[in-house]
């Protein structure tokens, strides 16, 4: 691509997935044969053939024999974090972002990618995939990859088909005797009875016509349909029937208390919906060991905006571990902490051998100008400094890395760089809501609010039903003294999206301001009766009903904080004030 000329120039050397594409670059490997087959080799018998990396790990493992008391294979051997086969295979069987071109066999895929976690929108709340992300990310929960499963243990890379037909597969190493039973499918008056990728490995149907396997090997849980909406395999054949039932009869075949590998659902429901006890939960999952790193770092990220001083214990063992993923989460988790006050927390990741710790760790760090970095990070930090605009470069065809790297001047200082990297995001894509909304920001910054309306109102013109553009919108026109116009902006974006609870705070916040606390209080109420346990609106219910001298109001309100926060005692104080006015 051609930032000046904004055209590209495309060639290709493979139409398909040829041996470089897993193997790495060849030239050491022809040069190994051919001295080889001269005589001429250092070393005739070397194993790696010149390869840029031996995929041993099978060899490595255990065989997974059947252990004959459980019918289950024996445990692999304890193998090292980074699993070069899989790792390699998640180059294209993952849902990711390239920052780098250097790829290298058997590295960690976030040293060129950034990998996509268990994000709301990408997967369900317990792990399944839901949009199109691929394999990597589902096997890398699964127990199978704890226990050392590796990719060719059923797929041959070279033909791509499947190590053995069917069953037969999973038969290998899980003793027929014990799982291809009827005692074990419960399933024994079904002809054809349903084979194992039917419950542990259910589809979902991509393209139209293209159905994969969720490759997180898990427990059928038709109880967390129940509870949360997710899908069960049970249900995915048993269209007729409800979730319910098929939870009963699960319970009725092994009992209630069957959670399987993957028991992180509350906790990232409970994120997902702000619900009060999320901190505990994610923080719970997040100092597991035991749950799949995957998961844990998407943990991490998720507890940024509960961070304080009892959860650095969390920062400081996350940002040491082996995985570059839960490295990356850990420092998500410091997103919007004082910069200066994590800068020793974060800047040892500057020199990670990773490359996308490197990068995390820069951009969570930018703020902090040269002058006052630590003499012995600078160096390290205008290294780390030059690979992220690299990387954002690498993709200047994209508006979201435009903004990324115009954020990431802004956060420098440079504000003239920062400015024409949005605008030029809008140039690309002129609907790209993001870049209108950090321009508008940087306006805000540096005075120049009426801009900013301007830059938002432009794009609104494009992308009428953009959300996120109309409660920007809102919050500059009150900038600018404009709250007519602004409380209908506001009210457009949450009509827009109901489902966001920044934008119905904000436009019951503006309505309460603007002399309107009555509709400020449905408002609000509305809000609550979907997030029960959102501390900031039953802050603004305490609040806005104490100003019109509700007292009972406030004090039920404060109430139900108190239950939800019991060890706060402003809320406590409060309530201990008015409850013998009001009573």
């Amino acid at each position: 691509y051609d930032a000046q000329k904004n055209t590209f120039a495309t060639t290709f050397a493979e139409i398909s997935v040829g041996c470089e594409a897993c193997h790495g670059k060849g030239s050491a490997h022809v040069a190994w044969a051919r001295d080889r087959n001269a005589g001429l080799a250092a070393n005739p018998d070397d194993p790696s053939k010149g390869l840029a990396v031996l995929f041993d790990e099978r060899r490595q493992a255990a065989d997974w024999t059947p252990d004959p008391a459980t019918g289950s294979p024996v445990e692999g051997r304890p193998l090292p974090s980074l699993r070069k086969e899989v790792e390699t295979c998640g180059l294209c069987h993952e849902r990711r972002s390239t920052i780098a071109e250097d790829w290298t066999p058997g590295h960690w895929l976030s040293d060129t990618q950034i990998v996509s976690g268990l994000r709301e929108g990408l997967y369900f709340l317990d792990g399944q995939m839901r949009d199109e992300v691929y394999t990597y990310g589902t096997f890398k929960q699964s127990k199978m990859f704890a226990k050392g499963v590796t990719c060719s243990d059923c797929h041959d890379p070279h033909s791509g088909k499947l190590a053995a037909p069917a069953d037969g597969l999973c038969l290998a190493c899980h003793a027929g005797a014990t799982y291809a039973t009827p005692a074990h499918s419960h399933h024994a008056d079904v002809a054809p009875a349903p084979g194992c990728p039917a419950c542990h490995m259910p589809t979902r149907v991509y393209m139209v016509d293209d159905p994969r396997h969720d490759h997180g090997f898990r427990i059928p849980r038709p109880d967390l349909s129940v509870r949360f909406g997710t899908p069960n395999a049970c249900n995915a054949c048993h269209t007729d029937k409800s979730p319910q039932w098929a939870a009963e009869a699960i319970k009725a075949w092994g009992g209630s208390d069957r959670p399987g590998f993957q028991d992180y659902a509350l906790a990232f429901h409970d994120a997902w919906e702000k619900a009060p006890h999320a901190e505990a939960l994610l923080a719970k999952i997040a100092a597991d060991p035991q749950v799949p790193a995957f998961a844990r770092s998407s943990a991490l990220g998720a507890l940024a905006p509960y961070l304080s001083p009892n959860l650095l214990g969390l920062v400081r063992s996350g940002l040491a571990d082996p995985d570059p993923m839960v490295r990356i989460g850990a420092l998500d988790m410091l997103e919007g902490a004082p910069t200066a006050a994590i800068w020793p927390l974060a800047a040892p990741l500057l020199v990670d051998p990773v490359r996308g710790v490197r990068l995390r760790a820069v951009d969570l760090l930018a703020a902090v100008a040269s002058a006052r970095q630590p003499a012995a990070d600078r160096a390290a930090f205008e290294r780390a400094a030059r690979e992220f605009v690299e990387a954002q470069n690498l993709n200047a065809d994209r508006p979201d890395a435009r903004v990324a790297l115009g954020a990431f001047y802004a956060r420098r200082g440079n504000a003239a760089e920062a400015e024409r990297e949005f605008r030029t995001a809008l140039q690309l894509v002129p609907q790209f809501a993001p870049a209108a909304i950090h321009l508008a920001d940087l306006y805000r910054q540096m005075g120049r609010d009426a801009d900013g309306v301007a830059v938002l109102s432009a794009t609104i013109a494009v992308e009428p039903a953009a959300a996120n553009l109309r409660h920007a919108l809102g919050l500059a026109l009150i900038r600018v003294r404009q709250s007519p116009e602004a409380l209908v902006q506001l009210g457009e974006a949450v009509a827009l999206d109901r489902t966001n609870e920044t934008y119905v705070y904000a436009y019951a916040i503006a309505l309460n301001a603007a002399g309107q606390s009555g509709e400020a209080r449905a408002v609000l109420d509305g809000a609550l009766a979907r997030w029960p346990g959102s501390r900031r609106i039953l802050s603004a219910l305490v609040a806005i009903s104490r100003d019109a001298n509700d007292l009972p109001a406030a004090l039920a309100y404060a109430e139900r904080l108190a239950k939800l926060y019991p060890d706060d005692r402003e809320i406590a104080r409060f309530i201990e004030g008015v409850r013998g006015t009001v009573h």
